[in-house]
């Protein structure tokens, strides 16, 4: 059984599209969704293990993927693996700026080394991409860039280093979707809200009670996945999005609408089982993160 996407067949035929942060998580579903649709995907990341198992699962499922290790951070070498890509298929079609990461710890407690980490991966290896991708190849061409940023609204308490590099991707998506416009390119963003993900996984352990209980506070009543951050990413990137630019598509359930003392609100469970809202199980190779897997104590029901 292959990818279950809701797209036709082929719409990507002949594309040419870069991931980052392909290895694990939203980036690999990505990646086997627009394989699936007829792209050659270009998985980039700084783990060359990771990579070249996804790349393999594609090539498995009949899909066109390769792996290129670079540190998105670092201006040469991004500019580096750019050329490469074009050289080698003649030009990027579509960019998914996925990679980022971060950790929970309050802002006093963050060092600068730290702070500079985090920017540097969620912001400035992001410009850095689309920078190159546009000069390189989609200033002659056009093409589509997609910047995955994060539920930030509220802001980010426990991570104020992430959150302030997510608001600076939007302010930077839709600067670029106005200056790019006149050569063909679309610049958007995708806001993920609770996702069950591989990420939950790079956590700390005693972090998971927190994590299983985040689904209480959504008003969908549960969390996302992957498929269906991935679809959002999709449709940004496709014909039927020609008019979209400079937008944020958020995939939350609705959680930054939630306010304390509103009383019951996230749906129950007959409800979240109605079409409209039911989970989209569109990646068959996707596995829950083990971060919500219930403690040993309670499966065995003690």
């Amino acid at each position: 059984m292959g990818y279950r996407s809701v797209f036709r067949a082929g719409v990507f035929d002949g594309q040419t599209v870069i991931v980052t942060g392909g290895g694990s998580g939203i980036g690999r579903c990505t990646a086997h969704e627009l394989a699936a649709l007829g792209a050659r995907v270009v998985l980039v990341g700084r783990n060359e293990e990771k990579l070249a198992a996804v790349a393999a699962e594609i090539a498995a499922d009949g899909g066109a993927a390769e792996s290129a290790r670079c540190d998105i951070r670092e201006e040469d070498a991004v500019r580096a693996l750019v050329a490469d890509v074009v050289a080698r298929h003649g030009r990027v079609h579509a960019l998914v700026n996925n990679a980022g990461g971060q950790y929970v710890t309050p802002l006093e407690a963050i060092t600068r080394k730290g702070w500079d980490a985090v920017l540097a991966t969620n912001l400035t290896g992001g410009f850095l991409m689309a920078r190159e991708c546009f000069v390189q190849s989609m200033r002659a061409h056009g093409g589509a860039i997609v910047n995955i940023v994060a539920d930030f609204w509220g802001s980010m308490p426990g991570m104020g280093h992430s959150g302030a590099a997510r608001a600076g991707m939007v302010s930077f998506t839709e600067t670029a979707a106005f200056e790019w416009a006149r050569y063909g390119v679309r610049v958007n963003a995708v806001a993920p809200g609770y996702i069950a993900s591989s990420g939950m996984d790079q956590y700390p352990p005693a972090l998971a009670p927190m994590l299983r209980a985040m689904a209480a506070t959504v008003p969908a009543g549960r969390f996302g996945n992957e498929a269906e951050v991935s679809a959002a990413i999709v449709f940004l990137l496709s014909p039927a999005a020609s008019f979209v630019s400079g937008a944020l598509l958020r995939v939350d359930g609705a959680r930054p609408q939630v306010r304390m003392g509103w009383g019951e609100f996230a749906a129950p469970a007959e409800v979240r089982a109605r079409d409209a809202v039911r989970p989209f199980e569109g990646f068959h190779r996707y596995r829950p993160p083990r971060a919500l897997e219930p403690p040993a104590a309670e499966a065995a029901g003690e």
